[in-house]
């Protein structure tokens, strides 16, 4: 199974981002773009693990301990590895040091199982689109920069949730499988 761990995105900033979504998937035709129901914030990829190591997982997750709810903001439109030859197109995570604090600790937990720590620094960031060529990309970006804000909104992130990741012919399709709760 593939499995991933996330916070989920509030509904105001996932009804804004749909709006975005249909009108930019309209002028570029080069990206893929995701399914506005599917947006998370990723906190750790797992990736294919056999089935029989879920429970541990689960466990591992259960073990990171229970901390205070931090507050996210959803801001400002980038690109991976760069705007001139972009892979990703992405809305940015703004939050304190308690998200990357918690990161720490859910790969702590999961390496201490044999699940390799991830070795490029942790950038926050909800996926939009993955592009497969830059057809429309110069009009994506006239359309970006004629929008009269770059904020989504955002939330208090209270609880985070193990996925499990299943591709299909459309993309992917997330199942939720475990949540964590924060204190209150």
């Amino acid at each position: 199974m593939r499995l991933f761990v996330a916070f989920d995105v509030p509904e105001e900033t996932r009804s804004k981002l749909r709006v975005l979504i249909d009108d930019f998937a309209r002028i570029c035709h080069g990206a893929r773009w995701v399914r506005p129901e599917g947006i998370h914030i990723t906190l750790k990829f797992i990736g294919h693990v056999d089935d029989s190591m879920l429970s541990d997982i689960q466990k591992a997750l259960a073990n990171i301990p229970h901390r205070e709810r931090f507050d996210v903001s959803f801001r400002n439109f980038g690109f991976f590895p760069n705007e001139k030859h972009p892979r990703v197109f992405f809305v940015g995570i703004h939050a304190g040091k308690e998200l990357v604090a918690l990161v720490t600790e859910i790969e702590n937990q999961l390496e201490a199982m044999g699940i390799a720590k991830e070795k490029r620094a942790f950038q926050p960031h909800l996926t939009l689109a993955r592009f497969k060529t830059n057809e429309g990309l110069p009009e994506l970006r006239k359309r970006i920069a004629s929008l009269p804000t770059q904020g989504f909104g955002g939330g208090a992130m209270s609880e985070f949730h193990l996925y499990q990741s299943m591709l299909k012919s459309g993309g992917a399709v997330y199942a939720k499988l475990s949540t964590y709760h924060f204190a209150n």
